[in-house]
Parts: structure tokens; C-alpha cells; sequence
């Protein structure tokens, strides 16, 4: 089927580090980040206690009491960023409500609410059902149609934290084969007991905000929130005369099964990933500008992301800056790719390469270019976006402005 260029006109976002696309977009120009002390639950046993939480969040500020009721807080974040994508978009009434979808990528889904419903079943409080709506990681997808009266594909991938990137990709796919004029493709994911007691039990989670690439660094640290983005052909976009911040270019994934946990060590399976994603672009691996990296802060996968840009950019690695945003955010799980494929957009249009915040110092296995010294100007307008996660499940995504 003849493929059509797939542009980004709308984009929505509700995380730790901003509430909305501007606040979103001064911390990631300003180098802000919002890991801070959790009180979402008690951590008080854990040896990190700290986390890119959506502080002050009030659902009626968004929601009136019934919605928020029956909404998980997964739920709430997909709405209030999947509605913002669209509102700044401008799509509707343009498409028939047949001819638009929703892609997006899932993980621990309703799990805090969950958790809620166990706590007040085990201490013999009532426990409403309403809780456990939102435990299918499918449920926030159907919110979203639902409220934003989207009546065409709907689907939800979950392969842990390459999700939301795999879903803006599989939109694009939509997209650009004529299947969907428009898609909303993106994700949520929330913080939840289980989802923390698990990387802390795999011994992954730093006890101060995580330090990608830097010497001494210990893990990760969690975060929460949703994000996407508004896809259509550009055809399409210029006849409705809509603004457009870029376009997915390409995309590319794997699941090469090396451990259920850790990444092949070599990096050759992630490099032949980010190298289809090159190609599916139709480009020269020489007009990658910079990478927006998995960079999660674990000494493993740091070293394996290293490995992998070497196999694919050869000689230049080395001047091709490998940043990491989730030092701002904190990994977001499910919704991980998508804040950070939208951190890139907004880049890409304010012609930056981003700095990764909490630099320790120079790791001798970490021997790149990773954007520690600050934010600088950029000037091709392409980069990627990489998501490897548990599983080998890999996903990249070329976009450009």
C-alpha cells in the first residue's frame, strides 16, 4: 500500500516534570528536574524514597466526582494529555469520528487503585469494586475514545517500557497506509506499591535521582504521567492548514528474548534495531543529530546503550550526543516513550539538543558524548528516540521537526 508522510499536529502531556506542554517544555530547556521525595504511598521501607511524582494533583480539578470515581489515576493522566493533544491539534469535526483512533502503551494500568481496594478489603473497611476498573491496561484507551469520541482502531500494547514508543509507531503505521486519518498515539502509566517494590527488589532503583551515564550510578528513578501525539498524513494536515511540530519519520522494533531482565550485553541487537529504524526513515545514519537515549541510570544498560551507538554511527558516535531525559522525568514505565519521543519533538523544535541532568562524573565505560555539560544548539532537525525494555523488547522512532 502506498505509504504517506506521517506529521505531529497536536501534543499533550501531563507528568512530574510539567503539567502541560509549556511547563513540560521549561523544565526540559531549563534543565528542571522533578524527582523529589514520594508521598503518594509509604516507601519509608525502601532503600529509595524518592520519584518523579505528579505532586498536588486533585482529580476534580479535571473531573467531576462521578468521572473521577470510575476513573484510575492512570485513567485520569491518558484523558487529560490525550484531550490536550487534541484540543492543540484542532482535528475535530475535520475526520469522521470512524476515521480517527487511538494507539497507546500501557503498563502497571490501574494498579494504585487496586492496591487501595486491597488495603481497605484487608483491614476490613469497605472496599468499593469501583477500584478495580481500571486494572486492564486496555481500560484507559477505551476512556479516551470514549470522551473523545474516537469510533475508529483502537489497541494498547504492553511490552513494559518500550510501549507508549511501539504505539506511536504502530499509529504512524496507521496513518500512513491510509488505514486512520488521524491517530492519538501516546501513553499512561502511573506509580503504584507493586511496580516499586519490584525495582527495588531487583536492586535497580537509586536512592538519589538517577545519574545516566555518570560514574557511581546506581539505577533508575520511577516516575509517572502520560503523553501524546496528535499523527496524520501531511497532506491532510496541509489542507486543513494545521501547525505541524514534526514528523515520525520511521520506526523499528525487536524482541530479541536475551533475559528477562538484562539487555544482550553487546548491544548488536539494539544496534540492528536503530539501524532499521534509519532505514524505515528513508535517511543516512549521518543525519541523526543526537539520540534520546533509553538512559535509564543502571550501570548495565547505560553501557549496552554505548555499545549499540558505536555499531551503528562507527566513527562518529562519539560526536553524536546520546542524552538522557529521564534524569527530568524519572522513568515513566508504560508511558516512558512517549514523554520522551515528545521531549524530542519539542527539541527538535526549539533546534536544542538537552542536557542530562545529575552528572557524577565521567564513567570509563560511558566514553560518549552524553550531553552532561548542558543543553546546545542543534541544527538538523532528526534524532531518535530509543525505548529498550524488560524482555528485549526494543522500540526506536526517528523523528524530525
Amino acid at each position: 500500500m502506498m505509504k504517506r508522510r506521517v506529521v505531529i499536529t497536536g501534543l499533550g502531556v501531563f507528568c512530574g516534570a510539567g503539567k502541560n506542554v509549556a511547563q513540560f517544555s521549561d523544565a526540559l530547556l531549563n534543565g528542571k528536574s522533578g524527582i523529589a521525595p514520594l508521598d503518594l504511598f509509604d516507601v519509608s521501607a525502601f532503600p529509595s524514597r524518592i520519584g518523579c511524582q505528579v505532586k498536588g494533583y486533585d482529580p476534580l480539578d479535571h473531573f467531576d466526582r462521578t468521572m473521577a470515581r470510575k476513573l484510575s489515576r492512570a485513567d485520569q493522566f491518558g484523558l487529560i494529555a490525550a484531550a490536550d493533544a487534541l484540543a492543540d491539534s484542532g482535528v475535530a469535526g475535520h475526520y469522521s469520528p470512524f476515521d480517527m483512533g487511538i494507539s497507546m502503551g500501557g503498563g502497571a494500568a490501574g494498579m494504585f487503585q487496586s492496591e487501595q481496594w486491597l488495603k481497605s478489603l484487608l483491614s476490613g473497611v469497605h472496599a468499593p469494586p469501583v477500584l478495580l476498573r481500571g486494572v486492564l491496561p486496555d481500560k484507559t484507551a477505551t476512556e479516551i475514545a470514549r470522551a473523545c469520541n474516537l469510533a475508529g482502531f483502537q489497541g494498547t500494547v504492553t511490552t513494559a517500557c518500550s510501549s507508549s514508543a511501539t504505539a506511536i509507531g504502530w499509529g504512524a503505521e496507521l496513518v500512513a497506509t491510509g488505514q486512520q486519518r488521524a491517530v492519538v498515539a501516546g501513553g499512561s502509566d502511573t506509580l503504584s506499591l507493586l511496580t516499586f517494590c519490584g525495582f527495588n527488589a531487583l536492586k535497580v532503583v537509586d536512592p538519589e535521582p538517577c545519574s545516566p551515564f555518570s560514574q557511581g550510578r546506581l539505577g533508575i528513578s520511577l516516575g509517572e504521567g502520560a503523553a501524546f501525539l496528535v499523527l496524520e498524513s501531511e497532506e491532510d494536515a496541509l489542507a486543513r492548514g494545521a501547525r505541524m511540530y514534526g514528523a515520525v519519520l520511521g520506526y523499528a522494533l525487536a524482541g530479541e528474548s536475551y533475559h528477562m531482565t538484562a539487555p544482550e550485553p553487546t548491544g548488536a541487537t539494539a544496534a540492528r534495531v536503530m539501524g532499521n529504524a534509519i532505514a524505515a526513515a528513508g535517511i543516512d545514519s549521518s543525519r541523526v543529530e543526537w539520540v534520546n537515549a533509553h538512559g535509564t541510570g543502571t550501570p548495565l544498560n547505560d553501557v549496552v546503550e554505548s555499545h549499540a551507538m558505536k555499531l551503528v554511527f562507527g566513527d562518529r558516535a562519539a560526536s553524536v550526543p546520546l542524552v538522557s531525559t529521564k534524569a527530568m522525568t524519572g522513568h515513566c514505565l508504560g508511558a516512558a516513550g512517549a514523554i520522551e519521543a515528545l521531549a524530542t519533538v519539542i527539541a527538535l523544535n526549539h533546534r536544542i539538543i538537552p542536557q542530562t541532568l545529575n552528572f557524577r562524573g565521567r564513567d570509563p565505560e560511558c566514553d560518549l558524548d552524553y550531553g552532561h555539560e548542558g543543553k546546545r544548539p542543534g541544527w538538523s532537525g532528526i534524532a531518535m528516540s530509543n525505548s529498550f525494555a524488560f524482555g528485549g523488547n526494543i522500540t526506536s522512532l526517528v523523528l524530525g521537526s
